[in-house]
C-alpha cells in the first residue's frame, strides 16, 4: 500500500482528531503551552535556544496563570466570596487576565490603570467586563511614581470590606501559577536547561519557574531582566521607559535572591528591534519585555557556546501592541 492511500490518509485524520481536546471550561486552556526552538536569529556556534510561548494561553499572555492561582488560592482559603468584587492595579496583562477569570467565575473586576498602557489591554479588561479607573500620565510614560500611585489608588479603594486586592506585587499566591511553567519545561526539555532569562515586573514568573528548574537542576544560571533606562535591580536607581508590565519602578518583593544568579539591564531599542527580527525571521509576533527576553537569551546562547541550552519566554503576542510603533521600522 503506498503512502499517498486513501486508507491510510483517512486513519491519519482520524489520529489528529482524537488528539483533539472536548473541554468544559475556559479554565482548562490556561497553561500547557509549547516550546519553540528559534533557528534563524541565534548565530552559529552558539547554544540552543528555546522560547516558550505563552500566547497560547485564553488571552494571549502568562499572566493567566497568575490571576487564576491568585483567585482560585482566594477562594480556597475563604478570602474571596461570592458577591465581592475584585480589584488590582496593572497595565493591562494581568488586568486583563483577572478581567478574564473574573469574568468566567461570575465576580465583578475593577481596575487602576493608565493611559500610558496599550488600549489594546484597557479594551480588552472592559470586554470582559472590567470597570476601569485610570490614572494620568502626562508623558504616556511608565514614570517612576506611575504604579506606585496606582497601587496606592488600589489600597484606598479596598478599604471597602466588599473588595478583594489581589495585590499582585506582593501576592505569594501568584508563584502557584506560574511554578507551572517550570514543571511543563522539566517535561518539554527533560535533557537539562543550562540557562534560564526573563524580564521581571512582579518577578513571579522567573521565580516561581526559577524554584522548580533549580530543584531539578541546580546549576541552571537564572538572569533576571530589566530596562537598561530604569534599573533598579542593577544598579539601584529609576528611570522612565516604555516596556509594559516590567519595570515597576521599585524592586519587586518576589524577588528571591537565591533563585537568580545574574541581573541585567537591556535597552529598550535592542528590545524592540529583535521584536521585528522575531516577526520577520522567525513568524513569531512578541511584545517588548519578549524582545528583551530573546536578546538576553541570544547572548547568553553566545557565552555559553555549543551543546548548550538557553530558556526564555513569550511573554505575550505582539497582537496587543499593533496601534503602537513596536513593529514597524526604524
Amino acid at each position: 500500500m503506498s503512502p499517498s492511500h486513501p486508507g491510510r490518509q483517512v486513519s491519519a485524520i482520524r489520529r489528529k482528531h482524537s488528539a483533539v481536546r472536548l473541554i468544559n471550561s475556559a479554565r482548562q486552556l490556561v497553561g500547557n503551552t509549547p516550546v519553540i526552538q528559534l533557528r534563524n536569529i541565534v548565530p552559529e556556534g552558539c547554544a540552543d535556544v528555546y522560547l516558550k510561548l505563552e500566547s497560547g494561553n485564553p488571552t494571549g499572555s502568562y499572566k493567566d496563570r497568575m490571576a487564576l492561582s491568585m483567585i482560585e488560592e482566594a477562594e480556597r482559603r475563604g478570602d474571596l466570596k461570592p458577591g465581592m468584587t475584585v480589584i488590582e492595579a496593572t497595565g493591562g496583562s494581568t488586568g486583563s487576565s483577572l478581567a478574564f477569570v473574573c469574568a468566567m467565575k461570575g465576580y465583578k473586576f475593577q481596575v487602576v490603570s493608565s493611559n500610558a498602557f496599550a488600549m489594546e489591554k484597557l479594551r480588552t479588561m472592559q470586554a470582559f467586563g472590567a470597570t476601569l479607573d485610570l490614572v494620568h500620565s502626562p508623558s504616556g510614560k511608565i514614570t517612576p511614581d506611575l504604579i506606585p500611585s496606582m497601587v496606592e489608588r488600589a489600597k484606598e479603594i479596598a478599604k471597602d470590606p466588599s473588595y478583594y486586592f489581589t495585590a499582585q506585587f506582593n501576592n505569594r499566591d501568584a508563584l502557584v501559577g506560574y511554578e507551572a511553567i517550570g514543571r511543563e519545561l522539566l517535561e518539554q526539555i527533560p535533557s537539562g536547561i543550562d540557562a534560564f532569562c526573563g524580564a521581571v515586573g512582579g518577578a513571579g514568573m522567573v521565580m516561581g519557574s526559577s524554584k522548580i528548574l533549580k530543584s531539578k537542576w541546580p546549576h541552571v544560571h537564572v538572569v533576571v531582566l530589566e530596562p537598561a533606562s530604569s534599573p533598579v535591580i542593577t544598579e539601584g536607581r529609576t528611570g522612565t521607559h516604555g516596556v509594559e508590565g516590567i519595570g515597576i519602578g521599585f524592586r519587586p518583593p518576589h524577588l528571591e535572591d537565591t533563585l537568580y544568579d545574574e541581573a541585567r539591564g537591556v535597552p529598550e531599542a535592542d528590545a524592540r528591534a529583535m521584536c521585528r527580527r522575531l516577526a520577520k525571521e522567525e513568524g513569531l509576533l512578541v511584545g517588548t519585555s519578549t524582545g528583551m527576553n530573546v536578546v538576553a537569551a541570544v547572548d547568553l546562547a553566545q557565552r555559553l557556546g555549543q551543546g548548550k541550552k538557553v530558556v526564555t519566554v513569550a511573554c505575550d503576542t505582539g497582537l496587543k501592541y499593533m496601534n503602537s510603533n513596536l513593529l514597524a521600522d526604524d
